[in-house]
């Protein structure tokens, strides 16, 4: 019997993300993933996280180069374009966490705000870098896996079943991602973030309908069908004059929305529709519902009601996790009996690994992460017009998948 294909991974970053894709990766079967090093701005964080999960710790992304063949880009986005083409150009492989990059302003420039900032330069800027990154992970002809778990998401990938083998035409998509605000403390300022709600959650019900349309668009032609305009809007819904704060949603935003809704437009005539904010209580609320010719689906994401829990009184769950951002734990709450599999994670670097190893393309590649990262900041420009229809960029792909 011959020895499983072994890969090495080096994981840039300390944070949230970066947890749950050690947790992944140890579960991973069919190769044998090593965690061979663990980077971060911070060195106390990289030093904490190296000492808790058992991994070597490397000052620098460069200095870990060497003893890794992929590299897992967990960090903050303003840090990803840098942290990829360094990785590309030293030909190692990729898995890049959403959103793939964006428009950050001046670098140190404490003056800017990105809500106050003229978002066509802003979308010129970023189909540069995508231009950018697409030619050098094309010529270095490296692995490339977008971390877009909606696309992983057991009942995104029935209906990727459902759409291909019936041959479905999708006329249009919704989807949605909201809660009551992010955890992080960078989130809510532009130059780390690159937007609000459209960039820090929208990216994920958008990418999961893009990858839809694809996938329907290879099963019948085999060659995806891609979005081709945007219409959008977005409100700072926390900081209008009447906002009345009960205390239970984050309002501590600097220069970033609260609240988005994107109209896609695909080059077939379809459409899909995106609503993502910050201003949703209960529990993260992540959906995409598709609407074919010849059958209509809505897969749950999360909450999703694998189980569901009574608790009369909040002190007896203090040491349970159930769902995140959930601001109580009284009464009915759907319990998550494992995230990293009913969101998408776990297959998500199943996927990419194993990927990796054998040198074939991800459902999530990058090509998916260019259309939905342009997509994005074509709707900032929308946004900015008060809906007017923009075109979006496009940018040669690297694989015909």
């Amino acid at each position: 019997m011959s020895p499983l294909p072994t890969v090495r991974i080096g994981v840039v970053g300390a944070g949230f993300a970066a947890r749950y894709h050690v947790e992944c990766i140890r579960r991973v079967y069919g190769i044998t993933p090593i965690l061979a090093g663990v980077t971060s701005l911070r060195p106390e964080s990289r030093d904490a996280f190296g000492r808790a999960h058992g991994i070597p710790v490397f000052p620098t992304l460069t200095s870990m180069l060497d003893h890794v063949d992929v590299v897992d880009i967990c960090s903050p986005p303003y840090a990803h374009a840098e942290a990829i083409l360094t990785a590309a150009k030293a030909h190692k492989g990729i898995l890049c966490e959403k959103p793939l990059t964006g428009c950050f302003g001046p670098p140190n420039d404490d003056s800017f705000f990105g809500n106050r900032a003229p978002k066509i330069p802003m979308l010129h800027e970023v189909t540069e870098t995508l231009r950018r990154i697409a030619d050098t992970v094309r010529e270095q002809g490296i692995f490339f896996g977008y971390g877009e778990n909606f696309v992983y998401a057991p009942s995104v990938q029935k209906e990727r079943e459902i759409i291909v083998k019936t041959r479905a035409q999708i006329l249009r998509l919704m989807g949605e991602e909201s809660h009551n605000g992010s955890a992080s403390p960078v989130y809510g300022i532009w130059k780390y973030a690159g937007g609000g709600s459209l960039i820090g959650k929208g990216v994920h019900p958008l990418g999961a309908c893009l990858y839809l349309k694809r996938q329907e668009g290879l099963a019948h032609s085999g060659r995806p069908i891609r979005p081709v305009s945007v219409t959008a809007r977005t409100h700072e819904l926390t900081r209008i004059p009447g906002y009345r704060d009960a205390g239970f949603i984050r309002t501590n935003y600097r220069d970033i929305e609260d609240y988005g809704f994107i109209h896609v437009t695909f080059e077939d005539g379809t459409v899909a529709d995106i609503l993502t904010g910050e201003v949703v209580l209960g529990g993260i609320y992540d959906y995409v519902e598709v609407f074919a010719n010849n059958h209509r689906t809505r897969c749950a994401i999360s909450p999703t009601t694998l189980a569901l829990t009574y608790n009369p009184k909040g002190e007896q769950y203090r040491e349970i996790y159930l769902i995140e951002k959930s601001s109580t734990q009284e009464g009915w709450t759907p319990a998550a009996p494992d995230e990293n599999f009913t969101m998408g994670y776990q297959a998500e670097i199943q996927d990419f690994l194993l990927c990796a190893a054998t040198g074939t393309t991800p459902q999530s590649d990058l090509d998916l992460a260019l259309d939905t990262t342009a997509t994005t900041y074509a709707a900032y420009v929308s946004a900015e017009q008060r809906g007017t229809e923009i075109e979006i960029p496009q940018i040669e792909g690297v694989s015909s998948r």
